[in-house]
């Protein structure tokens, strides 16, 4: 009595004989598969090449997926030098924090932004960049140790934006003195009247560089 081949046996003999369809070549044609696509019995070559076709779609729309993401980072790229070329020609450190801000709005499109400074040196303290500041505000600053990217939850430094009655989305940076982890000396706020601006699925490697770069850049004004 011969004994019932299953398909796991079949499947690993023909794994183990990769010649054999060579030495059957008329059972490419014979064999009739039952093709998803289209619901007929094809022969297993047509069911190969509709396998290959599905393969290739699914390469062609990662390879599309990949160049998007490449073409909206160089895009990010060009805007964050633009931006750094705006704050490399301020001559006066009083101007840089409003270089800072009008560079993100004009370089990233951004409908508004702002920023505050805590522990800036005295000639500084009637400045607009270092008036209105709550304890809790800075108390907030130094908890953030990464980029908040996301809904307006009625933030006080989101208030300190222009039209900040309107804001829906938001993203608040810490600033920090270069390589410190240590308390925040101010804050960097972005805000938008549309809620799908700022998510918390956005990634935030671009928002650290600016927070980095705005450190660096405003670090002068401390006292």
């Amino acid at each position: 009595m011969t004994d019932t081949l299953d398909s796991v046996t079949v499947a690993q003999y023909l794994a183990d004989h990769p010649h054999f369809f060579e030495e059957h070549a008329n059972l490419l044609g014979d064999v009739r598969l039952s093709s998803p696509l289209t619901g007929r019995a094809v022969s297993l070559q047509e069911r190969q090449m509709e396998v290959m076709r599905d393969k290739y779609k699914a390469l062609e729309l990662r390879l599309s997926e990949l160049t998007r993401h490449a073409q909206e980072n160089a895009a990010i790229a060009n805007r964050f030098h633009s931006w750094n070329q705006a704050l490399l020609q301020v001559r006066s450190a009083v101007d840089v924090p409003h270089a800072v801000v009008q560079g993100l709005i004009d370089s990233f499109h951004v409908p508004g932004a702002t920023l505050r400074l805590f522990q800036v040196a005295p000639e500084f303290d009637g400045a607009w960049f270092a008036s209105g500041v709550s304890e809790d505000a800075r108390l907030f600053a130094s908890s953030l140790q990464a980029p908040y990217c996301g809904s307006n939850n009625d933030f006080e430094a989101v208030r300190w934006l222009d039209d900040a009655e309107h804001v829906k989305s938001a993203v608040i940076l810490p600033l920090r003195k270069p390589g410190s982890k240590g308390p925040a000396f101010g804050l960097l706020i972005m805000g938008s009247p549309d809620p799908e601006r700022f998510t918390s699925l956005m990634a935030t490697d671009f928002l650290v560089h600016i927070g980095e770069t705005a450190s660096v850049a405003l670090a002068p004004l401390l006292a």
